[in-house]
């Protein structure tokens, strides 16, 4: 029992609380003040500081606040709501919500095997004309040769080195490094992916980042990058509610942007697609997105020379040019509906929301079928992860075996590929729709990650080279 007795405990240390915390075995640590011997969040405990009433703050119930000192209380309390910055407009990238297409939430353990068997049948049929086999790119960048050599770095590490050392060599094989751009990380977490995108451009002049995560994040690497003629602006904001064209880092500089994510889960994927698209191209079909700036480089070195100014033919301020994007896709079966980007792609191939949900769930067999039946894992994580957390989660489907046996773990698996492709294959289409040449393609091994293939886009009009070509 919680108090402010604790036998054969040591006394509290010198000016601190009193109060005995038995979950944790050991005194409050909290100061107190002057003459007091327990602290406020406390007082209750002692007879002379029980005059007061404290109560829950009905903000955070967390914390606790005096009675008669509520409504000063809440003027100042951490936990109050605070104002939206310019570039919030609420569910903007959100898709629209359909009254006439209600999903009925069924998990694939309530499914008979005669409408699994149908299920698998649709998915097939859709996927007939598509490529499923994915090309290996497996690649690396110059700016990572160290930290990936460096012994001191341990397994963990070494793994998302290696994911973010194969997005930068993709993204150089595409172009999409060079001077006069802004490069957006989506689910930006701790902004590794921008730290490494910013040392292998410092010899590039006019390169500015704008990190978005809705969390409040610790360790961040954005503090690394002060004075070094780099902007490092981040966004605490959901993609879901974000406008880029209200953000003053984009209207002011007026530059290209590049769409960048590491491990963006599930529907964040397709919040970042709208965020980027929506409201920002131009839906005409005899208008490229962009003319992509072309890298002028010495043979063998890694200074820019002469950039291409980046704001030619338009003033500071007009529609928003995207000229890329490199996201590695995560977690397919926490993607949604009304946010998914490839409604269209489903319709004209004769699948609607029910089918959507059920190989929403199915996708997870891919990641999850290696897992022994029975596991008790329970852990489950935040719905727009961070690059810097793992990169697969255990569904709720496959805690215990749902099929009772029916299928075997192999086929499971193969199965819950075939799902994450298929809405893999939406995201194409809808970019395709948007005036950009996409790629899938397998960007590490799956010993390094389960999630290991990355979307990548460059305006179409502008594709004229060989894509084969690797990185020096």
């Amino acid at each position: 029992m919680e108090g402010f007795v604790a036998d054969g405990v040591s006394a509290p240390l010198p000016g601190r609380c009193a109060f005995y915390v038995a979950k944790k075995k050991r005194y409050c640590k909290m100061i107190v003040g002057s003459g007091k011997t327990f602290c406020g969040e406390h007082a209750n405990a002692g007879e002379e500081e029980s005059e007061k009433k404290r109560i829950p703050c009905p903000l955070d119930p967390k914390h606790h606040c005096f009675e008669d000192n509520l409504a000063k209380h809440l003027k100042k309390c951490n936990s109050k709501e605070k104002p939206k910055p310019i570039y919030y407009v609420k569910d903007i990238n959100a898709g629209s919500a359909n009254e006439d297409e209600p999903i009925e939430e069924i998990t694939i353990a309530e499914r008979s095997k005669e409408e699994l068997e149908k299920l698998i049948v649709k998915l097939k049929t859709a996927l007939k004309g598509l490529n499923t086999k994915l090309v290996e790119k497996i690649l690396s960048h110059a700016a990572l040769h160290e930290p990936l050599s460096d012994p001191k770095n341990g397994d963990s590490a070494f793994k998302h080195l290696k994911q973010q050392a194969s997005i930068l060599g993709n993204m150089e094989v595409l172009e999409l490094l060079g001077p006069n751009r802004c490069y957006i990380e989506f689910g930006a977490g701790k902004g590794k992916l921008s730290h490494w995108i910013h040392i292998a451009l410092k010899a590039a002049e006019n390169v500015n980042f704008l990190l978005v995560e809705r969390s409040s994040t610790r360790f961040k690497v954005d503090g690394k990058h002060k004075n070094t003629g780099s902007t490092f602006d981040r966004l605490q904001v959901d993609i879901q509610h974000l406008d880029l064209s209200k953000v003053p880092l984009l209207r002011n500089k007026g530059l290209p942007i590049i769409g960048v994510g590491k491990h963006l889960c599930g529907a964040a994927t397709d919040l970042a697609l709208r965020c980027l698209f929506e409201h920002n191209c131009s839906d005409k079909d005899d208008e490229p997105p962009t003319k992509r700036i072309k890298l002028h480089q010495n043979e063998g070195a890694g200074d820019f020379i002469k950039p291409v100014p980046s704001t030619e033919g338009r003033e500071t301020g007009e529609r928003l040019i995207v000229s890329g994007l490199a996201i590695a896709l995560c977690c397919h079966h926490r993607c949604d509906w009304r946010h998914y980007v490839g409604k269209d792609f489903f319709t004209k191939r004769g699948l609607g929301p029910e089918e959507f949900a059920a190989f929403q769930r199915m996708s997870s067999w891919a990641t999850c079928g290696m897992r022994k039946i029975g596991s008790n894992t329970t852990d489950k994580r935040s719905e727009h992860k961070t690059g810097e957390e793992e990169e697969h989660e255990i569904c709720e489907d496959t805690l215990p075996d749902p099929l009772n046996g029916l299928m075997s773990v192999e086929d499971r698996e193969q199965i819950g590929w075939l799902c994450k492709r298929l809405i893999d294959h939406g995201r194409v289409y809808y970019l395709q729709q948007k005036g950009f040449e996409t790629n899938l393609k397998y960007y590490t091994s799956r010993d390094i990650s389960l999630e290991n293939v990355l979307l990548t886009a460059v305006p179409a009009a502008n594709q004229n080279r060989d894509e084969s070509q690797q990185p020096s």
